[in-house]
C-alpha cells in the first residue's frame, strides 16, 4: 500500500487525478467510479484535463461502485445520475460506456439477478484497471458496511444508520435515504488492478488510520486494501492526522518523490 500525504484537498484530486490520467493516456482501459464528496476534486481535475485536451476518454467504460435499491437510473438521486452530473456527462466518455447496477425494481430475485449480471459485465470487460475510493466514517468503501466479507462479490446490501444520515444531505428536506443498494463487493474491488482511495477531512482520519494500520478486518471493510497488490491511499493533512507511522510514510514518499520507487 502506498500512502500519499498531500497538503490540500485540491491536491489530493490532482494526485488522483495524475493516476487515471496516465492509465488512460496508455490505451483503451477501464474505470472505476466512486460517488460521495471525496471523489469530487479528482473529477475536477479530470474534467478540467479533458477541456485542456489533456485526456481523452473516448475509449474508456466505465463501472460505478453501487446503486440505491428502489431508484430509476433518471432519477437525481441515483448514482448513475450522480456521476453523469458530476464527471461523465462534462468529459467525452460516451454515456453507452457507462455501467451501473440496476437496483430500480426492488424485488429481491430480481436484484440478485441484476448483481449476478453486473459482476459477470465486469469479468467480460476484462476487470477494472483503475478504481477510485471513498471511505466512509465507519470504514466502508462502496457500500460494504462492516461486517461484510472480505471475499464478497456484487450483492445487496442494507445501509447502516450511520451511512443513511450521512448521506441525507443528498436528498431533499423530508425524502427518504434508501435503505437497501446494490453495491460492488470487497472481492470485486480486490480485483481490480490499482485501487485508489481518497480521503479528506478529520471526520474520516478515524477511518482512514483503521484501514491502514489497524488490523485486516471485517469490521473496518477499508482494511482489505492492505491485502490488495497496488493499493495508493491519497490524503490531505486532516484525514491522516491519526495515523501513528505519519513520519515513515512522509520519508517513504520522499524518497519516491527522489528516486521514482513506486508507480
Amino acid at each position: 500500500m502506498r500512502l500519499v500525504l498531500c497538503e490540500s484537498v485540491a491536491e489530493t484530486g490532482q494526485v488522483a487525478a495524475s493516476i487515471f490520467a496516465a492509465r488512460v493516456e496508455q490505451g483503451p482501459c477501464v474505470l472505476g467510479l466512486a460517488t460521495g464528496s471525496s471523489p469530487l476534486p479528482v473529477y475536477q481535475d479530470l474534467i478540467r484535463r479533458y477541456r485542456e485536451s489533456e485526456v481523452s476518454f473516448a475509449e474508456c467504460v466505465a463501472f460505478t461502485l453501487d446503486e440505491y435499491v428502489g431508484l430509476q437510473p433518471s432519477d437525481s438521486r441515483s448514482y448513475r445520475a450522480t456521476i453523469r452530473d458530476g464527471f461523465v456527462d462534462h468529459v467525452d466518455l460516451p454515456v453507452g460506456a457507462l455501467h451501473s447496477p440496476d437496483a430500480a425494481d426492488p424485488d429481491p430475485e430480481a436484484l440478485r439477478q441484476a448483481a449476478a449480471t453486473y459482476e459477470e459485465t465486469i469479468r467480460l470487460s476484462g476487470g477494472i484497471d483503475v478504481q477510485l475510493l471513498g471511505i466512509g466514517a465507519n470504514g466502508h468503501i462502496g457500500f460494504n458496511e462492516p461486517s461484510s466479507s472480505l471475499a464478497s462479490r456484487t450483492r445487496i446490501k442494507a445501509l447502516t444508520q450511520q451511512t443513511r444520515e450521512d448521506n441525507a444531505r443528498f436528498f431533499g428536506e423530508g425524502e427518504t435515504v434508501p435503505k437497501l443498494c446494490l453495491t460492488q463487493g470487497l472481492g470485486t474491488i480486490l480485483d481490480s488492478r490499482h485501487a485508489v482511495l481518497v480521503a479528506q477531512g478529520e471526520g474520516k482520519a478515524d477511518a482512514v488510520a483503521a484501514a491502514v494500520e489497524g488490523p485486516v478486518s471485517s469490521a473496518c471493510p477499508a482494511s482489505v486494501l492492505q491485502m490488495h497488490p497496488h493499493a495508493t491511499v491519497i490524503l490531505d493533512p486532516a484525514a491522516a492526522s491519526r495515523l501513528e507511522n505519519v513520519d515513515y510514510y512522509r520519508h517513504v514518499q520522499s524518497l519516491n518523490d527522489e528516486l521514482g520507487l513506486l508507480p
